[in-house]
C-alpha cells in the first residue's frame, strides 16, 4: 500500500510539473488554449482581461473542478478524486512558479511539442491512478459506465470550446489550438490503454493448473477446448479469454509460473458484447 501511494504521489507531481511547464513554455507564448476545464479557466482569464481585470487561470482551475470532484467523489473513487485534485492544486501552484523563456519561436514546433507533452502529462496522471481532473473526471466516469474509451468525444468538446475562443479572439489561434488538442488526444490514446481489450488464446498441456491460477488471479471468465497437437500428437488444450490490455503482463507472469512452456497469442479485440469486469480506479 505504501508503494502504491508513493507511485500515485510521484505520478501526480510529475504530471503537474509537466502540465505547468507545457502551458507556460509552449502554449502561452503562441496564445494557444489548453483543453478541458483548464482551457475554460484560461478562456475566462482572457475574457475578463478585456474588461480591465483578470480572473486568474490558476484560481479558475481549482474553482471549476470542485463541483465535478464532489460528484465523482461518490461515483468514481475517493482516493482517485483526492489525488486528482492534488494534481490540479499543484499545477496551479507550478503555473505561478515556473517562469522561463519560450524554447521555440515557430508556432508549429510549439504545437507539436506542446501537444505531445500535454498529452503525456495527462497520461502520467492516469497511469498513476489519478487524473488532471475536469474533463478527465467526466471522461473516466462515462468510460467506466460504457466500458470503453471516450477521448474522441472529449476532443469534440474541446473543439467546440475552441470555436468559441475563435469567435472571440480570432480563428488563427483557434485553429492552431485544435491541432494542438488533436496531438494531445492521440498521445493519451497511445499511452493510456485502460479501456482497450485483447483476446488471449492460450495453448497448454496443463489446462487444469493454468485455469486454477487464472481464475484465482483474475475476475474474467475463460473457456477451455481440449484437443491435440498436430505435430506432436500430444493432448493439449486451447484456452480463450478477453482481458484489458494493462492486465496482460501480470497474467503472463502468473501463468508462466504454472506452465513455462505455455504458448499465448494476443489479439486486439475491436468489439466485445457481454459482461466484462472492469477493475475499479480506487
Amino acid at each position: 500500500m505504501k508503494k502504491r501511494y508513493f507511485i500515485m504521489t510521484a505520478a501526480v507531481i510529475a504530471s503537474a510539473l509537466l502540465q505547468a511547464f507545457t502551458m507556460n513554455i509552449f502554449l502561452e507564448p503562441v496564445q494557444l488554449l489548453p483543453s478541458g476545464f483548464t482551457g475554460i479557466a484560461s478562456l475566462l482569464s482572457r475574457i475578463t482581461g478585456t474588461f480591465g481585470f483578470r480572473f486568474s487561470t490558476s484560481l479558475g482551475m481549482v474553482a471549476l473542478n470542485i463541483p465535478v470532484a464532489a460528484f465523482c467523489y461518490e461515483h468514481i473513487g475517493k482516493k482517485f478524486v483526492l489525488f486528482s485534485m492534488l494534481q490540479v492544486v499543484l499545477s496551479s501552484i507550478f503555473l505561478q512558479l515556473i517562469k522561463s523563456e519560450p524554447l521555440f519561436d515557430d508556432v508549429l514546433l510549439n504545437i507539436c511539442f506542446g501537444g505531445f507533452l500535454y498529452g503525456l502529462a495527462i497520461s502520467i496522471a492516469l497511469k498513476g491512478n489519478a487524473s488532471t481532473a475536469g474533463m478527465d473526471f467526466i471522461a473516466l466516469y462515462v468510460s467506466n459506465r460504457l466500458g470503453k474509451s471516450i477521448w474522441q468525444y472529449v476532443f469534440v468538446f474541446n473543439c467546440v470550446l475552441l470555436c468559441i475562443f475563435g469567435m472571440l479572439f480570432g480563428w488563427e489561434h483557434a485553429g492552431y489550438s485544435i491541432l494542438f488538442q488533436f496531438i494531445a488526444t492521440k498521445t493519451i490514446d497511445n499511452f493510456y490503454h485502460r479501456f482497450k481489450r485483447v483476446t488471449l488464446q492460450i495453448t497448454t498441456q496443463k489446462p487444469h493448473e493454468v485455469v486454477k491460477e487464472y481464475v484465482g488471479f483474475c475476475r474474467h471468465g475463460i473457456s477451455v477446448v481440449d484437443g491435440y497437437g498436430g505435430y506432436s500428437g500430444k493432448s493439449m488444450s486451447l484456452l480463450h479469454t478477453v482481458v484489458s490490455t494493462y492486465e496482460v503482463h501480470d497474467i503472463m507472469m502468473h501463468l508462466k509460473g504454472v506452465d513455462p512452456a505455455i504458448i499465448v497469442n494476443v489479439m486486439p479485440t475491436e468489439t466485445f458484447i457481454g459482461s466484462f469486469y472492469q477493475k475499479p480506479l480506487d
